[in-house]
């Protein structure tokens, strides 16, 4: 019998008191957040998402169907929901982990206790101006130069791309045709991380995640681009680790 691919990291080493699920940006791979756990103490066990199509899942076809994606993860959340859990998705990660929060609300299944959204705009209010899914390789290598989120060696490496490429085009896919679908805002608190000089993020269409809860949106602004999670590991790490749970971890219905 084959052992079932796992989506999300294994326990780090001994359990937190609760988890912290990660959803990566555009064609990241959980690496880019492991290191968060040496940072985020005890008290939050990281559980980064394994994407298929990146990372140690990269022969794996990449998914380009936000349902399919989310239905999955949800799923595999469910089953590592023995204890209260927050959400962190940055960029495409964001809107990820909001439609896995509202799959599971749907579902009557426990759902995060917080939401943590990062370099991205409301899902209600957010604006696509460029389609890269679909580019021509030369044309997406050069539009990923402009992120700055990808190392020039592997941008300059030919054949590393042709493995990355089809894990980022699925990427870039589930957030060009992103489409949203109107449900009663989520009852937890939503914290929205911003670069002060991120290109890609409006800072007025970014606080329309205030739509998708019924609390107070909390803002936090860092200095640097689309990927400033990097240069401020520690402060962000630090925000997670500290904030309060919502309350108790459990089924939230629609009203």
């Amino acid at each position: 019998m084959n052992t079932p691919t796992p989506w999300f990291t294994p326990a780090p080493g001994a359990a937190g008191a609760r988890r912290l699920f990660c959803f990566p940006f555009a064609g990241s791979s959980a690496a880019s957040f492991l290191p968060w756990q040496a940072l985020l103490g005890t008290r939050l066990e990281l559980r980064v998402a394994l994407l298929p199509g990146r990372g140690l899942r990269l022969f794996e076809a990449p998914l380009d169907d936000m349902d399919e994606l989310v239905d999955r993860l949800a799923g595999a959340v469910a089953d590592l929901a023995d204890r209260p859990f927050a959400f962190f998705g940055h960029s495409l990660g964001a809107l990820v982990g909001f439609e896995v929060a509202r799959a599971l609300r749907r579902q009557g299944l426990p759902g995060p206790d917080v939401l943590y959204v990062s370099g991205a705009e409301g899902p209600q209010t957010r604006a696509v101006e460029r389609h890269l899914h679909d580019l021509p390789e030369a044309e997406l290598i050069d539009a990923l130069r402009d992120y700055n989120g990808t190392p020039a060696e592997l941008l300059d490496d030919p054949e590393m791309m042709r493995l990355l490429l089809p894990g980022l085009r699925a990427d870039f896919a589930l957030d060009e045709r992103y489409a949203y679908r109107a449900e009663a805002p989520l009852d937890i608190p939503f914290h929205l991380l911003l670069g002060d000089r991120d290109p890609h993020v409006d800072t007025v269409r970014a606080v329309g995640w205030a739509r998708e809860s019924t609390r107070p949106l909390h803002r936090h602004e860092y200095a640097g681009d689309h990927f400033f999670i990097h240069s401020h590991q520690a402060a962000i790490t630090a925000l997670l680790a500290a904030a309060p749970a919502a309350g108790p971890v459990g089924p939230r219905p629609l009203t």
